[in-house]
Parts: structure tokens; C-alpha cells; sequence
């Protein structure tokens, strides 16, 4: 099967010290359409650094990055905004809505910076809405929300484009257990409709529970890469 994102020899090192060890290490990695990838380690290990190369918010040192065919190490700022806004879907522990805009409003931020017409973009936007079942908020404002709620909110708003990849960094971190686990449900429903995910979490019983595999770094490079047989439910 093809890789809809491949890693080769992919080095990343902050700042200029002769000495300074690499975020990651000649990490290589194929993560195949239609495919849930957990990124698990301790902290410092690189999960979201991989995440934010894969991203396009951040540069490699040495190495390349593919993605839906498209190297992307070598493009510039502007083009990599292109490829964001085209092929990727980001969602974050935090949330990263913006208060003084509605439900609404938020999800179409995206659809806005790519160019979408608003009427398009609003249809896409309460389509998106109604499946993750927050329709009744979308004249709400995000402090009005729960934690669950603003995350599909999120969700939504990474969604818009149609992205061929969905990034997710810790989105369960800033949430219950139920909440999250809720979260995850609606990120297995969005698998069995062809969507391809890459999870970091810090939680290997969700990891075990939700992704088809465990990608573990340790210190920069790939300790293990675990298929699961079986998702449970």
C-alpha cells in the first residue's frame, strides 16, 4: 500500500550549539491511507515535533517529509500555508478557538483562508455540526461550552477543508475521561469513513483501545512500531 505519509531519515535539531541533541533522530516512518497512528513517549521524546514537521509548522534539519505525494521539505512559506490549508486537519489539547467569534465563526475560519465561498462554507460548517452533534451551539460562543463541546468544535473546524490528514496533539489532555474517550469515538467514526489520523497521547490504554498502531519514541528515534491485530471497542 502506498504511503500517504513518509518520513526518511528526518532530523530535527533546535537552535545552533555544535552539541545540542536532536528533537528527532533519523527517524523514518510510512503511515498509510485510511490508517489511526498513535505517537506515544515520555515527554521530550518528539511526539510533537514529528507532529508539527508533518504539519508544515516546522522544518526539518536534515531528512525529507512526503505527504499525498507532495514533498514538503522544501517549500516556502507560502506554500506550505497552501498545503495546510488543502491536505491538513490540526487539533490541539487546548483547543485554539477564538472567544469573541461564535461556534460557527470558528469552524469557517478555515474554509475562509482557503478561498471557499461563505455560503459553501456555511453549509459544510452546519454539516459538520450536526455530525458531531453540536448544531444547537452554533450561535453559541466558546466560554458558554464544555470542554467536550469546544474540542468538536475544533474538530469541526479541522474538518472543513476535507483535509486527507487529521493531526491531533493531546486532544483528550484538557478533558474528563468521558469526554475523551467521547472525543475518540467520534475520531474511530471518522476512520471507518476512509479519514487517516495521527494521535499523539500520552495514554496507552486509549492508544490500545482506539488506534490500528503505536508508533513509540524514545529520546528522538522510534523505539517500537506496534501493529495492533484487532481494535477493541
Amino acid at each position: 500500500m502506498n504511503a500517504l505519509v513518509e518520513l526518511s531519515s528526518v532530523t530535527k535539531i533546535y537552535g545552533s550549539a555544535a552539541d545540542a541533541p536532536p528533537a528527532l533522530d533519523a527517524v523514518s516512518l510510512r503511515i498509510p491511507s485510511g490508517e489511526v497512528t498513535a505517537i506515544m513517549g515520555p515527554s521530550g521524546s518528539g511526539k510533537s515535533t514529528l507532529l508539527n514537521l508533518v504539519a508544515g509548522l516546522d522544518r526539518v534539519t536534515r531528512g525529507t517529509v512526503t505527504v499525498d505525494g507532495e514533498e514538503i521539505t522544501g517549500l516556502g512559506e507560502s506554500a506550505l500555508a497552501r498545503y495546510r490549508r488543502r491536505k491538513i486537519g490540526l487539533i490541539f489539547q487546548f483547543f485554539n478557538l477564538l472567544d469573541n467569534l461564535t461556534v460557527l465563526d470558528n469552524v469557517l475560519i478555515a474554509a475562509q483562508l482557503a478561498g471557499m465561498p461563505r455560503k459553501a462554507g456555511v453549509e459544510r460548517a452546519r454539516e459538520l455540526l450536526s455530525q458531531l452533534e453540536i448544531s444547537g451551539h452554533a450561535a453559541s460562543f466558546p466560554a458558554r461550552l464544555s470542554g467536550g463541546q469546544r474540542q468538536r468544535v475544533a474538530i469541526a473546524r479541522a474538518l472543513i477543508n476535507r483535509p486527507v490528514l487529521l493531526l491531533a496533539d493531546e486532544p483528550t489532555g484538557a478533558l474528563d475521561t468521558h469526554s475523551g474517550e467521547q472525543v475518540l469515538d467520534l475520531f474511530r467514526d471518522l476512520n471507518s469513513a476512509g479519514q487517516t489520523i495521527v494521535l499523539v497521547t500520552h495514554d496507552p490504554r486509549l492508544a490500545e483501545r482506539y488506534a490500528d498502531r503505536i508508533v513509540t519514541l524514545v529520546d528522538g528515534a522510534i523505539a517500537r512500531d506496534h501493529v495492533l491485530l484487532e481494535v477493541m471497542g
